[in-house]
């Protein structure tokens, strides 16, 4: 083979990769505010009602709220929640829904889903977190 033919297939394949990264990283940032939007909008008011709900059948959780994510935690085992947290480590952002559930003393059991698989993260709505909800809780309070 030409080495300048091989160089030159090189720097086009080096310059469509800076071009990846790039669109990648426009992607992250756009997510992330949609993501930041989303948590605010309707994933922590929905775990606010849930939490409210869980107290009035006498099931104490607590939802907690930082910066990027958003979980339910039960107030008798920390290591019990259900959490929502942006991953970014694919071809494309997506929200996903971890669940931890504590057994007994030094069990966990972990789980991560997306909430909506191939949904951009401005796209899921309530009813699909809701629904989320009603399927994870009753493993949460076993």
């Amino acid at each position: 083979m030409d080495v300048s033919d091989l160089r030159q297939r090189i720097l086009r394949a080096l310059d469509a990769a800076r071009v990846d990264a790039a669109t990648k990283r426009t992607d992250v940032d756009a997510a992330q505010a949609a993501y930041d939007a989303w948590l605010r909008d309707v994933a922590v008011p929905l775990l606010r009602q849930a939490q409210a709900i869980l107290k009035a059948e006498n099931h104490m959780f607590t939802v907690h709220s930082p910066a990027g994510s958003a979980r339910l935690a039960s107030d008798g085992h920390p290591e019990t929640f259900l959490e929502f947290v942006l991953d970014t480590s694919g071809d494309r952002p997506q929200v996903l829904s971890r669940t931890s559930v504590a057994r007994g003393a030094k069990r966990v059991s972990v789980d991560e889903r997306p909430v909506s698989a191939g949904k951009a993260v401005k796209d899921i709505s309530e009813q699909e977190v809701a629904a989320l909800l009603v399927a994870t809780i009753p493993r949460l309070i076993k």
